[in-house]
């Protein structure tokens, strides 16, 4: 064993284990945004609020907003899934989530579900 096995600083950046970790993260987190996915908009009636995300496990994510892991929607919950759109990657689904919270409006959101959803 290394010397300098337990501080952390030069010898733990470049242990391989460390590293191969490291990549293997960041290839995972990459590969997810080329994945199929969804932008969603999900409503509280507890909170009469619409809650707008994307994800690449729909299901997944909706079981759990509504266990209360996610701590912006804990007290919203039950939350109903009311719109649902597919896109080809996460980076499209983000990209879409994101025009739909820059509208700033509850009314656009509305259309957007009733138009769509």
């Amino acid at each position: 064993e290394h010397p300098d096995a337990n501080r952390e600083g030069h010898w733990f950046e470049s242990n391989p284990d460390h590293l191969l970790k490291v990549l293997l993260i960041r290839t995972f987190s990459f590969l997810s945004l080329l994945m199929p996915s969804h932008c969603y908009i999900l409503f509280s009636e507890k909170l009469n609020k619409y809650y707008i995300g994307s994800t690449t496990d729909i299901e997944r994510r909706l079981h759990d907003h509504n266990r209360g892991k996610e701590k912006f929607t804990r007290t919203g919950i039950p939350w109903i899934l009311v719109y649902t759109e597919a896109l080809e990657t996460l980076m499209l689904a983000r990209k879409r989530e994101l025009q739909i919270k820059k509208q700033k409006s509850r009314k656009y959101i509305e259309q957007l579900i009733a138009r769509f959803g």
